[in-house]
């Protein structure tokens, strides 16, 4: 039966999960505490990818003693099989732990319930199914890797007040930039908790954005550009050797630069977003940040490729410009904050989302 307690205990798991994002992708972000006689005795959280498990770190400091005693919370099923480290219900059972409560099942088909019945025929009373929205909105990522075989798909751009996304080569507005100095460093910190940021040859093209997270710390996405006839200049910030790029094209003859990965697809090719997802998975891109322009946003947004959309609304108006784009009527709108002039809304796709 579940308690109050518990309910304080999931959500210190849920916390500590999240200290390891950005660097425990293609893996799900895990908290875990160990709880004895109401105090918390253990803590632990995966920290790098291929590295323990959060229960592996949560139950190293706990005297084996007092370990049957003792309750394990845990925000994600335990492993049940042997990937870079070995099963974590395994572990749990070898320390006799009397009982486990789980925020919510893995649906990862290696484990998918396994875990829980390997406890469970251990004799150890487990509880799942707790806290279960925030659980699954923690590893929104993961869940739709697997779910969906694809990677979690976030839309972000700004528009005026009056719905322009960008300038045309001759526009008459004096500002290039729409979001203020608050948001732009919003955005970057949005960069560091994704595996990659994406934009299309147009917006490379016009704005030579460095598509880092120079304005906050953390690890940089990689860069995915959309380039079918490569018409970026190689002098261009995103060529530099800072970050690993990828540029999609259908040029059969690609130059060699360092850090830069050059996939092709051919005239043959039914749809390029699809494909391009797929070359992204398997190379263990958990998410993608598509930042622009309005042509390539639009396209995800009609073939219902995404799961969130952030959008930033500046305070002032252009004479003229690129149309933003239009979200569908699937799109919910989740919440909306101010940012110093900006007003931010949040959306998410209610045909796409696992969470």
């Amino acid at each position: 039966m579940m308690t109050n307690s518990d309910d304080i205990y999931m959500k210190r798991c849920i916390q500590l999960a999240q200290i390891g994002q950005g660097n425990v992708s293609p893996n799900p972000m895990v908290g875990a505490v160990v709880v004895y006689q109401n105090k918390i005795v253990g803590e632990g959280y995966h920290k790098q990818y291929g590295e323990a498990h959060a229960e592996v770190n949560a139950l190293k400091n706990v005297p084996d003693n007092i370990l049957p005693d003792c309750t394990l919370y845990v925000n994600l099923e335990p492993c049940s099989h042997h990937g870079k480290t070995p099963p974590c219900a395994d572990l749990i059972i070898s320390k006799g732990i009397k009982r486990v409560v789980i925020g919510t099942l893995d649906p990862f088909e290696k484990v998918s319930g396994n875990g829980i019945r390997k406890l469970q025929n251990a004799g150890i009373e487990t509880s799942f199914n707790h806290c279960v929205e925030q659980c699954n909105n923690l590893n929104k990522r993961f869940f739709t890797n697997v779910i969906k075989k694809r990677p979690f798909i976030i839309l972000k751009y700004a528009q005026t007040s009056n719905g322009f996304i960008g300038r045309t080569e001759n526009s008459t507005n004096e500002s290039r930039l729409i979001s203020n100095e608050y948001s732009q460093r919003l955005t970057h910190r949005w960069r560091t908790e994704e595996s990659s940021i994406l934009v299309g040859a147009r917006t490379s093209l016009l704005d030579n954005p460095h598509l880092d997270a120079r304005y906050y710390a953390g690890k940089p996405p990689i860069r995915i550009v959309i380039d079918n006839d490569l018409k970026i200049p190689l002098t261009h910030h995103i060529f530099n050797s800072k970050q690993h790029t990828i540029i999609f094209s259908k040029a059969n003859k690609t130059p060699r630069i360092e850090n830069v990965e050059f996939i092709n697809y051919s005239e043959q090719e039914i749809t390029l977003l699809p494909f391009l997802l797929q070359e992204l998975l398997q190379r263990n891109i958990q998410s993608v940040l598509v930042e622009g322009g309005a042509k390539t946003l639009q396209s995800f947004i009609d073939k219902g490729l995404w799961d969130e959309a952030r959008i930033y609304t500046a305070a002032f108006e252009w004479t003229d410009g690129i149309k933003a784009p239009t979200l569908l009527n699937t799109s919910e709108l989740i919440k909306t904050e101010k940012i110093h002039t900006d007003i931010l809304h949040y959306y998410k796709n209610n045909q796409s989302t696992c969470y």
